[in-house]
């Protein structure tokens, strides 16, 4: 493998891993904050129990997304040097910004939730948690902002042969950023929302705290469906976008070879096993819906890969345009069936609640258990579709891949890196997920009194 292939599965190993308690801590910080509110309106000891309980999963998670966060960092050096040197003075910008203001935020908002129990006021320590969800949402904007500009970049000049800003504002309103914000940071409410339902069906199940555990039960399934729902609407306009501003990522999602008008959406894809394939040999489609989806028109065109790549190459001049079509392809699938069956699941736990049977419902909290597994797999197949989509740019018409690699690193370098990183990240996630099987298994703290304050909350993750 090149150097460039390696530098690519290093990226993709650390970020996928990164991404994996990034939403959870986004969402949960929201969630908890929701449901601190609901004890300091109601007085009712139980959401503080909750609170505090869920509070220490949501900070393990963010202890957790930070360490393995700087490791992004220093890949942009180590790693990516050519992509550092090229557009460092435009994507420099907002993670300064995420770090300096939107992380000083969170972080220093979460430590006051922390350690200001009991010595600050009531309504004070409310708002900090409030704030500290707040920085994780602004800081998620920035980061994506700088990712949106990957996809789509607006605002810069090229100066002697490198990309200079000329209008910050414009990087933060590009298009791509309004929809790829809320489509995450909503998604990532719909992650936190499936592991705090499974996490309360575990203890229904096992008829331990029943009526606490089905206060944060029925909150939760309001949650997912809400959060659901809308991730996978903004996703919809997100694709429609996506089309104008990446057609062959479209093209490559749908295995769409020639351009065609009111084409059907793809349900079964088979291509010749060829390493650029130019057609289909099987291709189920559902008439129309391709066309109505991408253009919001049954007889709408869609542009296909050859032609996309023959205009790239016209372009660009000569070289291959197109992603793995596989990998885009299935990607996409995985990502919407996972969000599909998410949707599905909390309308079923939405028609438990109406019932009042949510806490006798056996299956359905059986079932609550393992999907608290489907949102990480929409999370990270939409990551992995979105960014392997638009291979083999790493600025979408702007900078190759292959051109962003630094020019003195070695294949050992990157192997022995991987390997290092790879072990480190596995210790390290065999510790978080042991912890939160200890939060989880000890349960909330003892019962408190009207106040919620009868009790130290014991917010650290440390045992």
């Amino acid at each position: 493998m090149s150097v460039v292939e390696l530098s690519r599965w290093q990226f993709a190993i650390t970020t996928v891993y990164h991404f994996l308690f990034v939403p959870i801590s986004i969402g949960m910080a929201g969630i908890v904050a929701g449901f601190q509110t609901a004890w300091y309106r109601t007085r009712n000891p139980q959401w503080m129990r909750l609170t505090r309980f869920f509070g220490k999963i949501m900070l393990l998670s963010f202890a957790v997304g930070v360490v393995t966060g700087i490791v992004q960092e220093f890949q942009f050096g180590m790693n990516w040097a050519g992509y550092s040197r090229y557009v460092g003075s435009v994507f420099g910008a907002p993670l300064a910004v995420e770090a300096l203001a939107a992380f000083f935020i969170e972080s220093t908002f979460l430590g006051i939730w922390i350690f200001g129990y009991k010595r600050i006021s009531e309504g004070w320590h409310l708002a900090t948690i409030w704030l500290a969800a707040f920085g994780s949402t602004l800081s998620a904007y920035f980061i994506l902002a700088a990712n949106s500009w990957m996809q789509h970049p607006v605002g810069y000049k090229i100066v002697n042969g490198r990309a200079e800003m000329t209008s910050f504002w414009k990087m933060l309103t590009n298009p791509t950023v309004f929809f790829a914000f809320p489509h995450t940071v909503i998604g990532a409410f719909a992650n936190a929302a499936f592991i705090m339902l499974g996490i309360s069906a575990w203890y229904l199940i096992r008829k331990r705290d029943v009526d606490m555990f089905k206060r944060s039960a029925k909150a939760t399934v309001w949650v997912a469906l809400i959060a659901t729902f809308a991730t996978l609407a903004i996703g919809h306009f997100n694709g429609q976008l996506m089309t104008r501003e990446q057609p062959m990522k479209m093209a490559a999602a749908e295995a769409l070879y020639t351009t065609q008008k009111g084409p059907g959406l793809s349900i079964w894809a088979v291509a010749p096993f060829e390493q650029h394939p130019t057609r289909t040999t099987t291709d189920i489609t559902i008439p129309k819906v391709l066309a109505i989806l991408a253009t919001n028109d049954p007889n709408g065109t869609v542009q296909g890969i050859n032609e996309l790549q023959a205009k790239d190459v016209a372009t660009y001049g000569p070289g291959n345009y197109e992603p793995i079509i596989g990998v885009t392809y299935w990607t996409f699938r995985i990502m919407v069936g996972a969000g599909t069956l998410m949707l599905l699941f909390a309308l079923w736990g939405l028609w438990a609640v109406w019932r009042g049977t949510l806490e006798t419902s056996k299956w359905f909290l059986k079932f609550a258990v393992p999907a608290m597994a489907l949102p990480t797999i929409a999370i990270i197949t939409g990551w992995l579709f979105t960014e392997l989509g638009r291979q083999p740019w790493v600025v979408y018409g702007l900078l190759l891949t292959q051109n962003a690699v630094s020019p003195s690193i070695t294949t050992f370098d990157v192997w022995v890196s991987i390997i290092l990183f790879t072990l480190i990240y596995g210790i390290l996630g065999a510790v978080a997920v042991w912890l939160t099987v200890r939060i989880v298994k000890k349960g909330p703290d003892p019962e408190v009194d009207d106040a919620g304050a009868a009790v130290e909350p014991n917010l650290h993750v440390a045992y």
